[in-house]
């Protein structure tokens, strides 16, 4: 009897120790196992952070390079722009030093003069001369002629007329008779100053010399650039 109580108390004892044996077992799985978890979590977690960090270096990175290649864009379009401007102020000197010198080709209203030899029977001398020729161009620029040309030679400030037997050295072109004179200008004025009484024209016109003098009110006469070089023999810079 008392070893069956034995027994039967070791039994109790053996059973409670499987018991607490097996929530001990229990619990430390579970421990393992969330700790197991956790630790997984936070490793993605990590894994993931040090990816975002990375990318944001990349982007940090591509923003600088943009944001230099911006101010670099930004620089050339305003050398570009600079050099357009200059460009432009040049062209529009170039245009203005061109017109001064009458190495433009000018249109415009204004008048046309006409000079041939007359008959040779005339009591006066019917016979244009380079000296006629220079006296009406001085008349046109005194009138204020913006343009004259003679036989399609421009006249500048280094034009040379002479007489070379019956033809005329414009520019150092020969030209003959008739002699057609254009001069671009305000019409009325240009006409009313030559045409006045005792002017040169009147002149030529009482030696028999044929004179046709038009106004051209509208903007066709063309007055062609001076082909010619500009050679200053005795002038030059002061230093």
């Amino acid at each position: 009897m008392k070893i069956e109580k034995e027994r039967l108390k070791i039994g109790i004892i053996l059973g409670l120790m499987c018991c607490f044996l097996t929530t001990g077992i229990i619990t430390q799985i579970k421990t393992v196992k969330n700790s197991t978890t956790t630790v997984g979590k936070t490793q993605t977690e990590n894994e993931l952070r040090d990816s975002v960090l990375r990318w944001k270096e990349k982007y940090d990175n591509a923003y600088a390079k943009l944001d230099k290649k911006e101010k670099e864009l930004e620089k050339l379009r305003e050398q570009v722009s600079n050099s357009t401007d200059s460009a432009k102020g040049l062209s529009s000197k170039l245009e203005r030093y061109n017109l001064l010198l009458g190495k433009s080709d000018l249109i415009g209203k204004g008048i046309t003069i006409t000079l041939k030899d007359g008959d040779s029977r005339s009591l006066g001398d019917p016979i244009v001369h380079a000296q006629d020729v220079l006296n009406v161009v001085n008349s046109l620029k005194n009138a204020g002629a913006e343009a004259i040309s003679v036989n399609n030679q421009r006249i500048v400030n280094t034009t040379s007329y002479n007489c070379v037997g019956n033809v005329i050295t414009i520019n150092g072109e020969k030209v003959g008779a008739p002699f057609n004179i254009k001069a671009i200008g305000l019409p009325t004025q240009l006409y009313g100053s030559l045409t006045m009484q005792g002017q040169y024209l009147d002149i030529l016109e009482e030696q028999g010399v044929i004179v046709d003098i038009k106004q051209v009110e509208k903007d066709t006469i063309i007055v062609p650039k001076y082909e010619g070089i500009y050679k200053f023999e005795y002038a030059s810079n002061v230093e």
